[in-house]
């Protein structure tokens, strides 16, 4: 290797590691969040109504923070966003443990969702810049990360509720290990301060903002089908399960698991498939799978053939958003921090509005029905990826 390819070799790998590092440490503060909920309820003595509105909060300062995280990473650069959002969610992670009442819990989980979704935005914002640098897919290995640190919260969480340890002291040590991270990454991160060769929009009217945003409306499209199908995955599998499925008690949790297991696996897979294939063809293969595995789980509601279906579906969304992204970062008309805000909106929607709309279908019909009409979200990735232009 020349003195000139070196440099560039090193500078690679090291925005590399210290973008998969961010990714993890995000996985795994939200996982360990998650592991206590549990506890924080029964601390809390709340319903589960009431408890429902409470976690109401997260997705809540999420949106709040999608038109400012777009808005904020013009004009500070990606690098400086990433550092400031990620070190104020690792901060009120101890601080939804110090909460004493449901109005500090909603306060903090406010905070902890909007802070979470601007690091998301300039972190995958990173991630693009990296791509960019290897001239390939490397994104869902990214979001891989973000699960493996998933997998490694709820194992710390595991271990600290067996010890007795309480969420305070629990989100401590997690809050602790992330300033690390983020002090020993810093430095490694990309710089993308300075003019932009394509507009920020910041003095354009709001019909040229729409104008400039009109190609990314498939992409968001894209995101909010499979974001619909991931809410439901995440919020109804196990329900589905217990009363569809009707398996023992000790394997309602199963259908989860194989849905969890192939959407992790499958993001250091499809990299590999993306390149080979285009970002057309693996998204075209993500909803058919997404679609025929939720359609296989409602024509044929038996124990195997619907943990067969659950399999397939984590392995049609697994590639979705990452690559959603990556085909964002393309973008002609916006910055890649703005553009992403844009398709993030979309695509998030579909997160809220999915786990409520199957509650109503199933309450106007049965669950099954609803995970029919969650099945044509899976085709309708198929669809309109089949009729976006995504590898140009």
């Amino acid at each position: 290797m020349d003195t000139v390819t070196a440099p560039v070799a090193t500078q690679k790998i090291s925005l590399r590691i210290a973008v998969g590092a961010l990714f993890f440490l995000a996985g795994l503060s939200f996982a360990s969040w998650a592991s206590r909920i549990p506890n924080i309820q029964q601390t809390m003595h709340l319903s589960y109504a009431a408890w429902g509105a409470v976690l109401f909060a997260l997705p809540a300062g999420l949106m709040c923070s999608l038109p400012f995280s777009g808005w904020v990473i013009t004009k500070i650069g990606s690098k400086k966003l990433a550092l400031a959002a990620q070190f104020m969610y690792s901060l009120i992670l101890p601080g939804i443990g110090l909460a004493q009442t449901p109005f500090q819990l909603v306060i903090c989980l406010v905070c902890f969702g909007f802070s979470g979704n601007a690091a998301n935005i300039a972190v995958n914002t990173q991630a693009i810049a990296a791509e960019k640098l290897y001239g390939k897919p490397i994104m869902a290995s990214f979001h891989g990360l973000w699960s493996v640190g998933g997998f490694a919260g709820a194992g710390v969480g595991i271990l600290m509720i067996a010890n007795n340890i309480n969420p305070f002291h629990h989100f401590i040590v997690i809050s602790a290990a992330f300033i690390i991270g983020l002090i020993l990454t810093a430095k490694y991160l990309h710089d993308d301060t300075g003019p932009s060769p394509i507009s920020d929009g910041a003095s354009l009217t709001l019909l040229q903002k729409l104008k400039l945003a009109t190609p990314l409306i498939p992409l968001g499209v894209i995101a909010l089908c499979s974001m619909i199908c991931e809410g439901t995955m995440f919020d109804w599998s196990g329900i589905y399960f217990k009363k569809v499925v009707a398996a023992p008690a000790p394997l309602q949790g199963l259908g989860f698991t194989s849905f969890m297991l192939t959407m992790f696996l499958g993001r250091f897979i499809a990299d590999g498939f993306a390149h080979r294939f285009g970002l057309k063809r693996t998204l075209q293969v993500s909803g058919l799978l997404t679609g025929s595995g939720l359609l296989i789980a409602v024509l044929f509601p038996y124990f195997y053939t619907a943990l067969a279906g659950f399999l397939l579906v984590g392995a049609g969304v697994c590639s979705v958003v990452p690559m959603v992204y990556s085909a964002t970062g393309k973008s002609k008309t916006m910055s890649t921090g703005v553009a992403l805000s844009v398709v993030s909106t979309i695509g998030f929607i579909g997160f809220l509005v999915g786990p409520p709309l199957i509650g109503f279908i199933a309450g106007l019909a049965t669950l099954r029905a609803s995970f029919a009409l969650i099945a044509v979200m899976g085709i309708s990735i198929f669809i309109v990826s089949t009729k976006t232009n995504l590898d140009s």
